[in-house]
């Protein structure tokens, strides 16, 4: 196993914002509270201890949510420490993508769980709870009914709308079956098998599945998993929901942010005059008009926030100092700071997810032999090809020629300074300039196939950990790894990825 790490200002794999808000660029201050040093996190701290958090309503709903699901006593002990004003979560979240989706949110969890692991070294006095946010109010199924496997999609059908936690599991039995096909045979296969199986059994919604599911992965890390489609936990942010449904206060703080913002970067999130869906059994649908404060008062169950609503939220009822995301989740937070300072909730600290490319030794010891190193996979394809024609081929040497050649002109040149004579020289000069251009094309493409064994092989690693010229850890599924590693996997990533260091890691294994 080797591994390398590359710093994030030295690819273009994220937006200028996000760029900037690594190198804690001035412009970018104004839209969040404390870059994510470690030492920031003591202030956060003392400034969330502030703060009123209904710890009581937050424990019993989790241990509602957990009923019938086997827990490690990590976990266990995660859940009961939340009533208790010295622990602190930091929080995570994705959609209920199937089988938890592409690797990048395996990712995620994984950042938010050494995060919390690194702060109980710096502070032994509190105590820090990593947690997964089900995004289980989307409905957009068509982003989340599908994996990536052996580069075949994975689909599971269903006519089912609405919220896309409470969907039933009719059907996913088909494609589980064509999954444990898929997998083949092994230790690793069956593990997984098992997994797969009594997470996404028909007694259970996509929300309790997903739960399972990511609750085996990391059982013993003690990762508390919440679901925010819950009336009680609702029922504290009704005032939050009349301000934005009926007053459209939030409204003006968001646009104003927004166009700050969008003054130098690209701004993430459209702003609405409200924020919130009205969700029902078999829909959710955006409220475009206010409805009465008793409906809101009655059941508070009914409103659904929107992707800018939903940190409001979370923040509200978690006594969270830090969140843990992607580029465009970092980007659509900072659209929100001036609605939390007038709220007075916290603004947490953004805490950009670790990425990764994990490639086999084999590939590695190829790209050796090739002459690269796994980090070169960020050049493009073409790029490889012309890197390694240009380390086979005499091409240096025809350059010292044609510079040669270039000086003879110029010589020529000054001999001559009349018009007529230069007209006559230049355009010599550059009909010999395309006619070595001509020359050089040919000899590319004789090198080319010369060297096709080879470049083919670039061709089809490069492929391989950049699908679709996108990163490995946007299509490819869990599945795939645990296969070849098993448990070791999680533990692996685990080790190499640290959520305060702005690298992206390669690792061979």
């Amino acid at each position: 196993m080797s591994s390398d790490n590359i710093p994030y200002t030295k690819i273009s794999i994220f937006s200028k914002l996000v760029q900037d808000y690594l190198v804690q660029n001035e412009s970018l201050s104004p839209f969040y509270n404390r870059n994510s040093s470690i030492e920031n996190f003591l202030p956060q701290i003392l400034e969330k201890e502030k703060e009123l958090i209904n710890r009581d309503i937050l424990v019993e709903v989790l241990n509602d949510q957990y009923k019938g699901v086997e827990l490690s006593e990590n976990t266990k002990d995660n859940i009961s420490s939340l009533s208790n004003n010295k622990t602190f979560t930091i929080t995570t979240g994705h959609q209920l993508c199937l089988f938890s989706g592409p690797l990048y949110c395996i990712y995620k969890i994984i950042s938010a769980i050494n995060l919390s692991q690194q702060l109980k070294e710096k502070y032994p006095s509190y105590h820090f709870v990593p947690v997964f946010w089900m995004a289980s109010e989307d409905h957009d199924l068509e982003e989340v009914n599908h994996i990536h496997l052996f580069g075949k999609k994975i689909l599971w059908n269903t006519p089912q709308t609405g919220a896309v936690g409470r969907m039933k599991l009719s059907g996913i039995d088909a494609v589980i079956e064509e999954l444990i096909l898929l997998m083949g045979k092994g230790e690793n296969a069956e593990a997984m098998s098992s997994m797969l199986t009594t997470a996404y059994s028909a007694e259970n919604n996509l929300a309790q599945a997903s739960r399972i599911f990511i609750n085996t992965l990391f059982k013993e890390d003690g990762l508390v998993i919440i679901d925010g489609d819950d009336a009680r936990l609702k029922k504290q942010i009704t005032p939050l929901i009349k301000k934005d449904v009926i007053e459209k206060k939030f409204y003006p703080l968001l646009q104003e942010q927004s166009n700050k913002l969008g003054k130098d970067y690209k701004v993430q999130a459209f702003v609405r005059e409200i924020n919130f869906f009205e969700l029902n059994k078999s829909n959710r649908q955006r409220i475009e008009v206010p409805v009465e404060i008793s409906i809101i008062d009655k059941y508070p169950e009914r409103f659904s926030p929107n992707v800018l609503m939903r940190p409001l939220y979370q923040e509200s009822i978690l006594p969270n100092i830090a969140y843990v995301g992607g580029g465009a989740e970092i980007a659509y937070w900072m659209q929100l700071k001036s609605i939390f300072e007038s709220e007075r909730i916290p603004f947490p600290i953004l805490v950009l997810r670790n990425s990764a490319i994990v490639i086999s030794d084999k590939h590695n010891e190829k790209l050796k032999s090739l002459g690269f190193s796994s980090n070169d996979l960020f050049s493009s394809e073409h790029e490889l090809h012309s890197q390694y024609i240009s380390r086979q081929s005499d091409a240096k040497s025809i350059d010292e020629v044609v510079e040669q050649l270039e000086d003879a002109f110029e010589r020529i040149k000054s001999t001559y300074s009349d018009a007529a004579y230069q007209q006559i020289i230049e355009a010599e000069q550059q009909r010999h300039r395309k006619s070595i251009d001509a020359m050089r094309k040919k000899l590319n493409k004789v090198e080319k196939q010369k060297h096709k064994s080879a470049l083919d092989q670039l061709s089809k690693i490069k492929a391989q950990y950049f699908p679709n010229n996108g990163l490995q850890e946007r299509h490819e599924n869990i599945i795939a790894f645990y296969l070849n590693y098993g448990d070791n996997f999680i533990k692996k990533m685990k080790v190499e990825l640290n959520p305060l260091d702005s690298n992206f890691v390669v690792l061979a294994l």
